[in-house]
């Protein structure tokens, strides 16, 4: 029997949330992003009542608040972040809080690329049961590296053969949201210090946790159980994209409306919306090259 107590409750159960969104993302006619691992995540957990892993099975389809329109939301995020990655064209990829992403799997590397996923050990643990019963092989040199992000994970990481002198792809989708503001103080300063100059960044924050009466929140609590304003952290957040600035990144953010836009992608902003304050960060640290104020390509 497959382990997953990883997976079962608490930030954990998020990852499988984000997983049917994106199984039912696949099935969808105007699919964003293919990813045909995420269903048999779900199926191999131990989770009350019926999830959907396919389009046609979601309630209510695109008026769900769940299945329709946060997992739109997830499905436009993996799109975009998968070509984020794909077009940063590293040789190094760290996904800080991996989950159960497949991307290691899916997506067409470069040659020679290595792809580290680091997350808490019985999520990789539970991911790695599930994939091994699938006969699937990665498309990359992957290497896992079990670690709580809240402590120290450079080490472990450099320990597993990161190279910091390598220009490098970074990665914290749906991570800082459950973090608290020193923890993303912390990780942002250690990708920071490890990152070569050429890398680049990408990282999904909220500015705050507005609107607790979303349709969202409460059909995730209705549906699957999942209390996702008791998950994010409470304090004052950090200005990280700011933070990047002060260290010589250079950064833009993003809202998932203007992406949604730009994708051709039915997503606007609503009143009580529970995504208004979300935003995607990418960043790129200057290549030296002689020249001050290099800017991101």
């Amino acid at each position: 029997m497959v382990t997953t107590r990883g997976v079962e409750g608490g930030v954990g159960r998020t990852a499988l949330m984000v997983a049917a969104a994106r199984a039912i993302e696949a099935t969808r006619p105007d699919s964003l992003a293919r990813d045909g691992f995420a269903r048999h995540f779900v199926e191999a957990a131990r989770v009350p009542g019926e999830w959907p892993v396919h389009w046609d099975d979601v309630p209510g389809g695109a008026a769900n608040p769940l299945w329709g329109r946060l997992g739109r939301y997830f499905g436009l995020r993996t799109r975009v972040l998968d070509d984020f990655l794909l077009g940063a064209g590293a040789a190094q990829v760290v996904l800080l809080g991996a989950g159960l992403d497949s991307r290691a799997f899916r997506l067409s590397w470069p040659a020679g690329c290595r792809v580290f996923e680091l997350d808490r050990p019985d999520v990789l643990a539970f991911k790695q049961e599930v994939l091994a019963g699938l006969g699937a092989t990665a498309a990359a040199a992957r290497t896992t590296v079990a670690v709580d992000l809240r402590d120290d994970w450079a080490e472990p990481l450099c320990g597993a053969g990161f190279d910091p002198a390598v220009p490098t792809a970074w990665l914290a989708e749906g991570l800082l949201l459950y973090l608290s503001a020193d923890t993303e103080r912390r990780l942002v300063s250690a990708i920071d210090r490890l990152a070569a100059p050429g890398s680049r960044l990408a990282f999904e924050v909220k500015l705050a946790v507005e609107h607790r009466a979303s349709p969202i929140y409460r059909s995730a609590k209705e549906q699957i159980g999942v209390d996702l304003t008791a998950l994010f952290d409470a304090g004052p957040r950090p200005d990280s994209a700011e933070a990047l600035r002060n260290r010589g990144w250079t950064v833009s953010a993003r809202t998932p409306f203007d992406l949604a836009a730009q994708h051709g992608v039915d997503l606007v902003a609503e009143s009580e919306d529970a995504l208004a304050s979300n935003r995607w960060v990418f960043a790129g640290k200057a290549r030296r090259t002689g020249t001050e104020g290099a800017s991101m390509s």
